[in-house]
């Protein structure tokens, strides 16, 4: 188990990254940089199945390519754990309404 100041050396330096992103703005403890570390391991399944579809082709055989189903699985881990962590991901504003700019 890494600590919040360190990356666990497995991840994909994309996932590291987020792991970087993620403790720098929010204060996780152990139980949450556990989940956290769950959801960016599956971020990278997700990356490694989205390769191997560019690389083969969605259809492989007449058949769709295994590596979808491990993507829509990876994609579903990744996000639920992230929910877990029940972080605001919500940038903050000065007050109501849209944001500058927006239609």
């Amino acid at each position: 188990m890494a600590h919040a100041n360190q990356s666990p050396r497995h991840l994909s330096r994309e996932a590291r990254t987020w792991w970087t992103k993620f403790t720098r703005e929010w204060d996780l403890d152990e139980s949450a940089l556990l989940i956290l570390q769950s959801g960016l391991e599956a971020f990278d399944r997700m990356r490694s199945a989205q390769r191997a579809i560019r690389r083969d082709g969605l259809i492989a055989k007449r058949r769709v390519h295994p590596a979808v189903a491990v993507e829509r699985d990876a994609r579903h881990a990744m996000l639920r754990a992230l929910r877990q962590l029940n972080l605001d991901l919500e940038p903050l504003r000065d007050g109501a309404g849209r944001p500058p700019g927006a239609p």
